[in-house]
C-alpha cells in the first residue's frame, strides 16, 4: 500500500480543479497548471479532496499510485502559493543582478555569465550575494536553480561558489607546512 497515495490532496479555497479523462488543470492565483495523469490510476474529485487510486494490483500501477498523488499536490501547491528556491553566492567579487530578462552573474571568470530568465518564473537579488528564484512548477524552479548553482558550484577548501541556502558544504583541510 502506499503511504503517500492512500491520503488525499486538500485542495484549498481560491484553486479550482478539473479532470478531463487523463488530463488534470488546476487554477489558482499563480496561474494555470496542467498535469497529464497515467492511465494506471484513476482520480476523483469529492468536495474539496482530490482522491487518487490505483486501478489494478501490480507493480506498476501502485508504483504511479503515489507518484500522480505527488504530482496533483505539487500542481495544486504550485497555483495557490508557488515555490522558491534560495541560491547562496560566497567568495571575493562573486556578484548576482538582476538586468531585464537577463540574470547576469559575477562568478570569477574572464567574462561575465548571462542567463535568460525564463516565462513563468520570477528571479530576485535582493543582494548582491542572495538570489531567489520562484515559480508555479516546482520541476522547472528547481531545474534553474541547478542549472544556476552548475555554474559555479561550491568548493571543498574555501567554500567559494553558488550553494543551496539550506546546503552544508563539507570542508577539508588545506595543505600543511
Amino acid at each position: 500500500m502506499s503511504r503517500v497515495g492512500k491520503y488525499p490532496v486538500s485542495v484549498p479555497s481560491g484553486v479550482t480543479v478539473q479532470i478531463n479523462g487523463t488530463e488534470f488543470s488546476a487554477k489558482g492565483k499563480n496561474g494555470e497548471s496542467k498535469l497529464s495523469l497515467s492511465d494506471q490510476v484513476e482520480t476523483s474529485v469529492e468536495g474539496n479532496l482530490i482522491w487518487v487510486k490505483p486501478k489494478s494490483t501490480t507493480k506498476f500501477s501502485r508504483m504511479m499510485w503515489g507518484t500522480t498523488r505527488a504530482l496533483i499536490n505539487n500542481v495544486v501547491k504550485g497555483v495557490n502559493d508557488g515555490f522558491t528556491v534560495n541560491l547562496e553566492i560566497n567568495g571575493v567579487g562573486y556578484r548576482a543582478a538582476v538586468e531585464g530578462k537577463d540574470l547576469k552573474l559575477q562568478l570569477g571568470y574572464s567574462h561575465d555569465v548571462i542567463y535568460p530568465i525564463p516565462e513563468g518564473i520570477t528571479i530576485k537579488c535582493e543582494k548582491p550575494t542572495a538570489i531567489s528564484i520562484s515559480g508555479r512548477d516546482k520541476q522547472i524552479v528547481g531545474q534553474i536553480a541547478a542549472e544556476i548553482r552548475a555554474y559555479r558550484g561550491p568548493e571543498p577548501y574555501k567554500g567559494k561558489g553558488i550553494k543551496y541556502e539550506t546546503e552544508t558544504i563539507l570542508r577539508k583541510e588545506g595543505k600543511k607546512k
